[in-house]
């Protein structure tokens, strides 16, 4: 927008680029643009690509089967993996996704990798906390 209002002013290209620091062809294009859609053409447009499979609406409803959890879908176990959500996602919605590409769409949805902690099944969380509480002040270093 800078490099429109030096243009604007009347000041040559290899002027303008020089500040804006971009190259003279680059101020040349610009200029055509503005002579041809004004300045509004010179604005951001998205880049054009692959329209998504899912619609807003479905992956708002695959939020919600997500967070109700892998059991409630039919699985065995409560961990949730790419393959099983590409599952869902045929299951529900009747579009097809590799595996590899349904970590796209998670993380489009605010969803991160997460490894469940495995946790001991002897673990005896009164037997630990008795220790923090009462061994670790006793053999903890002191300043």
């Amino acid at each position: 927008m800078r490099a429109a209002e030096l243009l604007a002013q009347g000041t040559k290209p290899s002027d303008v680029a020089r500040a804006v620091g971009c190259t003279p062809p680059s101020v040349t294009r610009w200029k055509e643009v503005i002579r041809k859609e004004g300045v509004e053409g010179l604005k951001a447009k998205p880049a054009p690509g692959r329209p998504p499979l899912l619609s807003k609406g479905q992956k708002n409803k695959l939020v919600k089967i997500l967070l109700r959890g892998p059991c409630a879908s039919g699985y065995t176990t409560d961990l949730w993996t790419c393959r099983r959500v590409a599952q869902v996602i045929q299951r529900r919605f009747g579009v097809r996704y590799n595996p590899n590409a349904v970590w796209f769409v998670l993380r489009s949805l605010g969803w991160s990798a997460q490894k469940p902690e495995r946790l001991a099944r002897e673990r005896d969380e009164v037997a630990i906390e008795r220790w923090r509480r009462e061994d670790w002040p006793r053999i903890k270093k002191s300043p």
